[in-house]
């Protein structure tokens, strides 16, 4: 891809964006950096950097900058009118994911779904580190691949998370290995209807051959189904069924079938990390390994040892006998299901934020089964308040405070109970993301627990 000279418009100027102008610039290419906030934080290289200008505190007029190809963050809906208009014009609109496959000398395995993804990404990229492979981890976690995306040899690989989101504005990418881990509403303020988010979803493969591989959820109907579509070779993950081709459970151990060959991996329980809901992230981890052919011996070393992702399920501390988890990744009623059930113990929640399009009826049913009591928080707080109230639980306590909600877990808690921030909705309510939502309840967790 020739970019000496080129003019680039870059719409966000988040982290990704910056990273993604100062890779521009590095290709001499002209860089035109757009965002609507006028304040965003701009380092002092690129303000200085006579290639680079700046369009902040509205949308771009296209007509006026007149760039040659747009790379837009994935936070920016594509039915913008600039982005409209510029697609009506031929100029070509692509994301960063896309910009960094078509500097890549290395394979990717691409990772989408709707919950898992991120743990699944972050467990592959520990085996293929483990079996000694040079290996990128990023996309939709960490940091942006364009930033080391030339770093990596042909022999290595990078391992991508990659949302919905990003898989709009791909056009070349295609992942050796793809994943998809499951689908569940989310993110429906923007795609509408479950059919567009599948779609959008089922885009991370539409460039594989039959060299590919692609691996799929037989126990979601949904992602099933994406088989009958896909040229690649197909490798099902399944904790009900037994699988030809693909990883399940059998006498005990999960289970590896691939072109006539079965391997028992590990046992269930000797894996690190807990839930019903890990076991199917263990499973896709392990069938993209053994598609890159790392030894069945390596992978069980590797989920042995894999300790998970931070604000998933994360252990915060155990202080006078009650246990308090971090899950501020749960940002969809979905993951928060999962997390529910993943105790036995009694469980206090703290749930609420930013609804993105889902019902809470659902969520409520396990709160009533699962919680002796929760605590509700931000913009959904009477949303969810609401549902529990229509099937008679009334154990919760309403705030807009953090501070004053750790404060009540700790009040209403006793031994042998579970304290888990799992709140089923984004962050964006009271933090800028989810990671400083987590961060900020492991702080008061040590606060109220001295």
């Amino acid at each position: 891809m020739e970019l000496y000279q080129k003019k680039v418009l870059v719409i966000g100027a988040a982290r990704s964006g910056l990273q993604t102008a100062e890779f521009l610039l590095n290709k001499e290419a002209y860089v035109v950096l757009n965002d609507i906030n006028k304040n965003v934080s701009i380092p002092e290289h690129l303000k200085n950097n006579r290639n680079m200008t700046f369009l902040l505190g509205h949308e771009p007029d296209i007509a006026h900058v007149k760039p040659e190809l747009i790379i837009v963050s994935p936070a920016v809906p594509l039915d913008k009118s600039f982005i409209t208009e510029a697609l009506e014009q031929n100029i070509e609109v692509i994301g960063e994911i896309e910009l960094s496959y078509r500097f890549a000398k290395a394979p990717f395995i691409g990772i989408t779904g709707t919950n898992g993804k991120t743990t699944t990404t972050s467990l592959i990229g520990d085996l293929f580190q483990k079996a000694e492979f040079e290996t990128l981890v990023g996309g939709n976690i960490g940091n942006p691949l364009i930033t080391d995306i030339e770093n990596v040899t042909k022999d290595g690989v990078v391992v991508a998370e990659i949302s919905s989101f990003q898989l709009e504005t791909i056009e070349d990418f295609t992942a050796h290995v793809a994943i998809i881990t499951n689908l569940t509403p989310d993110h429906l303020d923007r795609h509408k209807t479950m059919e567009n988010y599948l779609d959008a979803k089922s885009r991370i493969f539409e460039n594989q051959n039959e060299d590919d591989f692609l691996i799929l959820n037989y126990d979601d109907p949904l992602i099933r189904d994406l088989a009958k579509k896909t040229k690649a070779k197909v490798l099902f993950f399944s904790r009900k069924e037994k699988m030809d081709q693909g990883a399940y459970l059998e006498d005990g151990y999960l289970t590896v079938s691939y072109n006539g060959s079965v391997q028992p991996i590990i046992k269930p329980e000797e894996i690190f990390i807990k839930g019903g809901h890990n076991l199917e992230n263990a499973m896709a981890g392990a069938l993209a390994a053994l598609a890159m052919k790392i030894p069945s011996e390596l992978i069980a070393e590797g989920l042995r040892t894999f300790k998970g992702v931070e604000h998933r399920l994360e252990f915060s501390g155990k202080y006078k006998g009650v246990t308090y988890v971090n899950d501020s990744k749960g940002t969809n009623p979905d993951a928060s299901l999962k997390a529910l059930f993943a105790y036995d113990d009694p469980i206090i929640l703290i749930a609420g934020g930013r609804n993105k399009g889902n019902a809470f009826d659902e969520f409520a049913e396990a709160i009533k089964k699962r919680c002796k009591f929760a605590v509700l928080i931000g913009e959904s707080k009477d949303e969810i308040k609401n549902e529990l109230d229509k099937i008679g639980y009334h154990d919760y306590f309403l705030t807009d405070d953090y501070q004053a909600a750790v404060k009540k877990t700790v009040e209403v808690s006793e031994p042998g109970d579970v304290v888990i921030l799992s709140p089923a909705c984004a962050s964006w309510d009271m933090f800028e993301n989810y990671e400083i939502r987590g961060n900020q309840f492991k702080e008061l967790v040590k606060k109220y627990n001295p």
